[in-house]
C-alpha cells in the first residue's frame, strides 16, 4: 500500500489533487493581503505577497509535471 500512495503524486490524478489543494490555497493568502491592507501591516503584507509567489511557482510546477505525463501518453497526443 507505501508504494500505491507514493506513486499517487506522480499519476495525472494525484496532479489533479495537488493543483486543486494548492489553489485553494490563493483563497487562505488572498484573506491575508486583506487583513493585512486594512490593518496597515506590511510585514503581513509582504508574507502574503511571497506565499502568493510560492503558489504560482507550485501551480507552474505540477503543470509542467501535468503536462509532461500528457506528452507520455500516447492518447493524448
Amino acid at each position: 500500500m507505501g508504494k500505491k500512495a507514493k506513486n499517487f503524486k506522480k499519476s495525472k490524478t494525484g496532479l489533479y489533487v495537488s493543483l486543486g489543494s494548492t489553489a485553494f490555497g490563493v483563497i487562505s493568502v488572498a484573506k491575508q493581503a486583506k487583513l493585512a491592507r486594512s490593518d496597515g501591516d506590511m510585514l503581513r503584507l509582504v508574507d502574503a505577497a511571497v506565499s502568493a509567489a510560492a503558489i504560482v511557482t507550485g501551480l507552474a510546477i505540477l503543470y509542467r509535471e501535468l503536462k509532461r505525463l500528457g506528452d507520455e501518453d500516447v492518447l493524448l497526443g
